[in-house]
């Protein structure tokens, strides 16, 4: 048997990006998921995917809006990140975001953003696997990503 502490710390020595999974929720308001788990899955079709936890609150909502946009975040954004992964109604708060082609949030000054339609949720263990059809994407800036490696978020240059 896997402790789950030891599964824990031996892949927190995997660093990963940071990215915000960002859609509009029934009510109008915007909806944030931080996830570290996002990658590129099919050039033909384009696909991306990510890992949500079964238990999240944000995951449902933003499954029912249908689509979503997922924002790369710099190293510069720690403190935004912070305020985006807290629970609560004001997630938003001074948060500046324009909505793109298909109305979902895009967050400003990311690295890049790439707005999706559902494709396909798979059940994996005490996570879903959410696979998005890419609908529209870009850079915004070129700087150094945001990492999560060892229990802290920073970039290439404050991890090492």
């Amino acid at each position: 048997m896997i402790d789950a502490a030891t599964f824990r710390k031996v892949l927190g020595n995997y660093p990963t990006g940071v990215c915000v999974v960002t859609a509009m929720g029934e009510d109008a308001k915007p909806l944030a998921l931080v996830v570290g788990s996002f990658t590129s899955v099919s050039l033909d079709p384009p696909l991306v995917g990510f890992l949500p936890d079964r238990k999240s609150g944000s995951w449902p909502l933003i499954r029912a809006a249908g689509h979503f946009c997922v924002n790369v975040f710099a190293s510069d954004q720690t403190e935004l990140c912070r305020q985006l992964a807290t629970p609560g109604p004001d997630k938003f708060a001074g948060v500046p975001y324009s909505l793109s082609q298909r109305g979902t949030p895009r967050l400003e000054n990311v690295i890049a953003w790439i707005d999706c339609s559902l494709h396909d949720v798979l059940e994996a263990g005490d996570h879903y696997v959410v696979l998005g059809a890419v609908q529209h994407l870009d850079v915004e800036r070129e700087d150094d990503p945001m990492l999560f490696f060892r229990g802290r978020y920073g970039g290439f240059r404050d991890l090492i």
